[in-house]
């Protein structure tokens, strides 16, 4: 799931160069929500309904945070700094009563000096896409701690067409006035991001996160930063000069540093007892 994902940064961009970002958003989620209708042929009940629906704002705002920021960064500086959200999540979980290990500080130093670096404009200096990203990486991680606290003990399925289906209804309004039929060239992508990334990626990730906590679910999901950068000096020929490639492994440093400091402490814990 987290290869697709990152593939799609690549895929997204050139649709969007091509076609409205709300449209395409709009008819991405629609399609999505075909498919969970097709899938789950039932209906949900009313706590699916609020818990899918929280969720599903928290999704609009990191995917259209997302999709506007592809127009002012590159695709792979987009999937890195997207994948702060594994760094944003155990810092939220703070807020419900579970305790921060000193090195996720580390790792939120570490991931927004790389933040920064990425820009390519030294220690002062960050875009306005950058700044879109890190409140995507939030938003991310909002929809992480939520499913977590509040998915298990609810049928995946119904809550996964939940999300599509707010997600469609926040992206359908205000895309109408400029919504109409995509070229030709942008259906590839469309389908490759309804069906693939967000209908079945979302039934995946709806149903994992009951198994897994929130943290360990971030953690899983880091390695898409990592896909992104590679489909992006692959497919696009994106090249990092000294100082982005500097901040590229800070930020790969932060998600992967955080993941082995929760390992070490999980050792440690077990060791002890």
């Amino acid at each position: 799931m987290t290869a697709v994902w990152g593939w799609t940064f690549v895929v997204v961009k050139d649709a969007i160069a091509q076609y409205p970002t709300l449209p395409f958003l709009t008819i991405r989620f629609a399609l999505a929500l075909l498919v969970m209708i097709v899938i789950v042929r039932r209906l949900p009940g009313r706590r699916v309904l609020v818990v899918g629906a929280a969720v599903g704002v928290a999704v609009a705002a990191g995917y259209v945070l997302q999709t506007v920021a592809l127009q002012l960064t590159a695709a792979g500086n987009a999937g890195l700094i997207t994948g702060l959200f594994v760094v944003f999540t155990p810092l939220l979980e703070r807020l419900t009563g579970r305790a921060v290990p000193w090195f996720a500080y580390v790792a939120v130093v570490a991931a927004l000096v790389g933040t920064v670096l990425l820009a390519g404009g030294g220690p002062l200096r960050i875009g306005l896409g950058e700044m879109l990203l890190l409140g995507c990486a939030l938003a991310f991680a909002i929809q992480i701690v939520m499913l977590s606290h509040w998915s298990p003990g609810q049928p995946a399925g119904p809550l996964a067409l939940v999300q599509m289906a707010t997600v469609t209804v926040l992206f359908a309004v205000p895309a109408a006035p400029a919504l109409h039929a995509p070229p030709p060239s942008v259906w590839p992508a469309l389908v490759i991001t309804g069906v693939f990334a967000s209908a079945l990626a979302m039934f995946i990730q709806t149903w994992a996160q009951q198994q897994l906590s929130a943290s360990r679910t971030a953690v899983i999901l880091a390695t898409e930063p990592a896909w992104a950068l590679f489909f992006s000096v692959l497919l696009t020929g994106q090249r990092l000069g000294p100082v982005q490639a500097s901040g590229a492994f800070l930020v790969l440093a932060a998600i992967f540093g955080y993941e082995a400091g929760a390992r070490w402490t999980e050792r440690k814990i077990g060791t002890s007892t």
